[in-house]
Formats: structure tokens, C-alpha cells, sequence
């Protein structure tokens, strides 16, 4: 069994009946198309990615702005509550002094 190659290449439907010269310029033209498609996609890939990237900066900046929010209220209360129990402590210190 012996393989037979193709006795001519194959060329996209419209080419057989262009002369060389429009088939190369046509050529060119789609390779031209294609590249500006694709620089396109890239340039909006991209953007999408930096729309991303922003989004994601601020997710993390309200996240940071939360934690410490709720670290600083924590702090706030306690220190609320041990003046609160150093004032009750003196204040009871001094009345047992007073009256004693």
C-alpha cells in the first residue's frame, strides 16, 4: 500500500481564482485584521484585570478599615470598663478611709 500525496495544495476557497499578488495582499490584509482583533482582546483583558486589581485593593481596604475599627472599639470599651473599675476601687478605698 503506498501513500499518494496531494498533486496540488490546498488553498482557501477563494484563492485559486486570485492572482498571486492579491492572494498575498489578502493574506496580509486577514494577518493585519487578526492582529488588530487580538490587540483589541488585549487591551481589554487587561483592563478587565486592572478593574480587577482596583476592586480587589478596595475589598482589602475596607477590610483593613473594619479590623481595626472593631480592634480600636474593643480597646475603647475596655478602657472604659477599667476606669470604670479603678474609679469604683479608689473611690471605695477612700470611703473605708474616711469612715474607718
Amino acid at each position: 500500500m503506498s501513500l499518494r500525496l496531494p498533486s496540488r495544495v490546498l488553498l482557501p476557497h477563494n484563492a485559486g481564482s486570485l492572482p498571486p499578488a492579491m492572494r498575498m495582499r489578502q493574506s496580509l490584509a486577514q494577518f493585519e485584521e487578526a492582529f488588530r482583533e487580538e490587540a483589541a482582546q488585549s487591551i481589554a483583558h487587561r483592563e478587565r484585570l486592572r478593574k480587577r486589581a482596583v476592586q480587589r485593593t478596595r475589598s482589602r481596604r475596607v477590610d483593613r478599615r473594619r479590623k481595626l475599627g472593631r480592634m480600636r472599639f474593643a480597646l475603647l470599651a475596655l478602657s472604659i470598663v477599667a476606669t470604670a473599675v479603678i474609679v469604683t476601687i479608689v473611690m471605695f478605698q477612700t470611703l473605708a478611709m474616711i469612715a474607718g
